[in-house]
């Protein structure tokens, strides 16, 4: 970590308002995207989705759950994983107990992976977790909504991730979808964000963004090289490894 200079208190304050106004300038321009956002045109789902859960099928429709919004999280747990990807699972104890609050806003929330159902209930007993979690394993979903890639589209060079923005890494990949069901029953594709997009659903990352060691990466191989899953982490291991000691 740099030095950083040391000031009174009213040095300070003078400083930290005058970050102040770029942060405002930051929370303008958020709010002007999120318009943005709910003003993109929508999709008609129309390919009848079902899903296995841990009652039995369940269709598109039933994730719902009698709301009007749905939020997916692709959760990256390929069907011969014997557990989730560590990053993924950063992500899912994130929002674990936001679920009530999102339903008091007419939102549900769920997380879809490819892998059985069996593996799913499994992992989630063992993380702790209480949202609802299906499998698609039996349909095109994680492939039609881009964070899964068969072979066949790699070869042929059909796979395409992010809009085709990002490099795809590898064929189970992360990301969010949303979708609406109107009074009629009809449901539609509302807006999807992978990679880079997700950034901003992580708490975890936005609290050490506040703090002065940051998240502190850039030495490592890779950005999330030192996430695990959460019963994973060895307190000594984790003190060792810090960059500051």
């Amino acid at each position: 970590m740099q030095q950083h200079q040391v000031v009174s208190r009213d040095e300070w304050i003078k400083a930290r308002k005058s970050l102040m106004a770029h942060e405002k300038e930051l929370t303008q321009a958020r709010e002007r995207l999120a318009e943005e956002r709910r003003a993109l045109p929508w999709v008609e789902v129309d390919k009848a989705y079902v899903f296995d859960g841990s009652n039995g099928k369940v269709a598109l429709a039933d994730l719902f759950k009698g709301r009007p919004q749905l939020v997916v999280q692709h959760v990256m747990f390929a069907p011969d994983w014997d557990a989730a990807c560590k990053s993924c699972s950063f992500w899912a104890d994130g929002f674990e107990r936001i679920i009530p609050h999102l339903a008091a806003r007419d939102t549900t929330m769920v997380a879809i992976s490819l892998a059985p159902v069996a593996k799913l209930e499994a992992f989630k007993k063992r993380m702790g977790w209480t949202f609802d979690w299906v499998s698609s394993g039996g349909s095109d979903f994680n492939y039609d909504f881009g964070v899964s890639f068969s072979p066949d589209q790699v070869a042929r060079g059909e796979a395409s991730y992010n809009y085709g923005t990002t490099p795809l890494y590898g064929p189970e990949l992360p990301g969010i979808s949303v979708f609406y069901r109107d009074g009629a029953g009809g449901i539609f594709h509302t807006y999807s964000c992978f990679a880079r997009g997700l950034d901003m659903m992580n708490t975890a990352y936005q609290y050490l963004d506040l703090t002065p060691l940051g998240r502190h990466e850039d030495a490592l191989p890779y950005p999330m090289d030192w996430v695990r899953l959460r019963d994973q982490y060895q307190p000594e291991a984790a003190k060792a490894g810090c960059c500051h000691g």
